[in-house]
């Protein structure tokens, strides 16, 4: 059977996806769906597609008769989207520990030594390896619908990091969090895993909050 790659609607979909997490669309922005079809030589059937499913993930909003947007980051949200995390990554975590595959164990092992030896430029750069950190550990749970529910609520609460981006302090530390947390899924210890992910995003909700 051939190998294919990703639709065009899903191409799409993951193209203007990481923009509005990382807010390079910022929040209010229009979406051109004429400029995007000529960035990605596609016609306007993938790239409304890709809109559709990215207002379901409340990262655009559309209006009759005026277009799409990206959504405005509202920090109110923080208490829920912290609360959903709080209940599913530690569950998720401790799944990824005793389901991970031998060859999800040498990715992230690859991960764990990268996280050690690079020397991110700055806050945007340390958010982008949270963002694919979380993302590689989320696809060792194998489960499609709990996957999605993780990432759709890790990228909400990304786009509320870039808020605060130029004002936080300690990002290094905070990604470099990872570390034993990726060697306890490695190790196949589910207890540990669970505690240094509530730990995690706990210590999330509250950076942002001692901003705000």
């Amino acid at each position: 059977m051939p190998v294919t790659g990703p639709s065009l609607a899903e191409q799409a979909y993951l193209f203007v996806r990481d923009r509005l997490v990382m807010l390079d669309i910022k929040p209010g922005e229009p979406i051109n769906e004429e400029w995007l079809g000529g960035s990605l030589g596609m016609g306007r059937t993938p790239i409304r597609e890709a809109l559709k499913r990215l207002e379901a993930e409340r990262l655009v909003v559309a209006y009759p008769r005026r277009g799409t947007f990206a959504t405005d980051v509202n920090i109110s949200d923080l208490a829920h989207i912290s609360e959903v995390r709080r209940t599913l990554e530690p569950a998720a975590t401790a799944a990824a520990a005793e389901r991970a595959t031998d060859g999800d164990r040498e990715r992230l092992t690859a991960l764990r030594e990268q996280l050690d030896t690079e020397q991110p430029a700055g806050n945007t750069d340390l958010l982008r390896i949270d963002l694919d950190l979380h993302r590689a550990v989320y696809a060792c749970v194998h489960n499609p619908f709990l996957e999605d529910t993780l990432i759709h609520y890790d990228n909400l609460a990304t786009r509320i990091w870039c808020v605060f981006l130029p004002r936080l302090r300690g990002m290094a530390g905070h990604v470099n969090e990872h570390a034993p947390l990726l060697t306890a899924i490695i190790d196949g210890d589910a207890k540990k895993a669970a505690e240094l992910t509530l730990d995690h995003v706990t210590g999330f909700e509250q950076a942002i909050r001692a901003l705000i």
